[in-house]
């Protein structure tokens, strides 16, 4: 007995069909390069899936018409450069960067391949060394508008009152003289005095805080950098252990037990990062996408890391804040 037609194999096969009915190749995968500051843990593979599900929505489909290559710098900036490299060797149609140096690695690796930041802080002078704009291969989102680092100091310095207070910068992160410049400039208008404290690896993390903690250092804001999300829970333990306030950028980073947070939502940051890359693989330049910036903001206090330190929060910071227990 004959075994009845699959009509979804027949459909398949008659739509590769020229006008001639040829069978004709299949459309070549157009692969996106994800060039990522941060390790594969389970909340970024989150954030990626969110970036995936949104090119499905906008028509691109993984296996049908895209393919991805993934390279994990995990808190590594050293070796962003090669992670880059490697990419424009792939061919890769364009490329996703998460993280700073991420974005100047790319940069520095091609000025034909388009750029699209997923995270990232300033373009120009802060990633391409010059008075010249960016290149027009780039565009994206980026993570610090003007007002924001001066939010977290000013959040910071409510919570702990007359505590001295610091900033932890990535000295390898293009973008932290930004972020610790800002958070001077509104340090100084509280009348209160910040003290630097930059590393170049995450193995400086250690003695950095305990030095915050010799110094007599109340809280300390965590400046923006993929390296210290790659090792946020680290960080997290030990300014817990050390009962130093931490003040940080993204929820992931109060999740992992740092007391405050204060930034926009990353799952926004990938969402949006898949449109401008469907549009660039739709035929537009990266020069005629203007870089955007987040309109959303969430503030987080974890009481759990509150109570560690042994800080008693202002009631008028709680209100409001999303208070989290963990």
């Amino acid at each position: 007995m004959r075994k009845p037609h699959d009509r979804s194999l027949l459909f398949k096969f008659r739509r590769q069909l020229g006008p001639d009915m040829t069978a004709v190749a299949p459309q070549a995968l157009r692969r996106i390069g994800i060039l990522d500051m941060a390790s594969p843990d389970e909340d970024r593979l989150r954030l990626w899936n969110i970036f995936k599900r949104s090119l499905r929505e906008l028509g691109h489909v993984e296996g049908e018409d895209i393919a991805f290559e993934f390279r994990w710098v995990e808190g590594r900036p050293e070796h962003a450069a090669n992670a880059a490299a490697s990419l424009v060797r792939a061919n890769v149609h364009v490329m996703v960067t998460a993280g700073t140096p991420a974005a100047a690695a790319a940069i520095q690796a091609t000025a034909n391949i388009p750029i699209v930041m997923a995270t990232g802080v300033g373009l120009g002078t802060q990633l391409t060394g010059s008075i010249h704009k960016a290149p027009n291969n780039v565009t994206g989102i980026s993570d610090l508008p003007p007002g924001v680092s001066a939010r977290r100091i000013h959040l910071l310095h409510e919570a702990l009152g007359a505590a001295r207070l610091a900033i932890l910068a990535d000295r390898i992160n293009p973008s932290s003289p930004l972020a610790v410049r800002q958070t001077h400039e509104v340090a100084q208008s509280l009348d209160i005095q910040v003290r630097d404290y930059w590393l170049e690896g995450p193995n400086e993390l250690s003695a950095t805080l305990l030095a915050m903690k010799n110094d007599r250092i109340g809280g300390f804001v965590i400046a923006p950098g993929a390296m210290f999300f790659a090792i946020r829970r680290e960080l997290a333990l030990l300014a817990r252990e050390l009962r130093l306030a931490s003040m940080s950028v993204r929820r992931e980073y109060a999740e992992a037990g740092c007391l405050l947070a204060f930034g926009s939502p990353l799952r926004d940051n990938f969402r949006r990062a898949a449109i401008y890359v469907s549009r660039v693989l739709n035929g537009t330049k990266p020069v005629d996408l203007p870089v955007d910036e987040p309109t959303e903001f969430e503030f987080i206090v974890n009481m759990a890391t509150a109570k560690a330190i042994g800080l008693s929060m202002p009631q008028s910071l709680l209100a409001e804040a999303e208070i989290i227990e963990k």
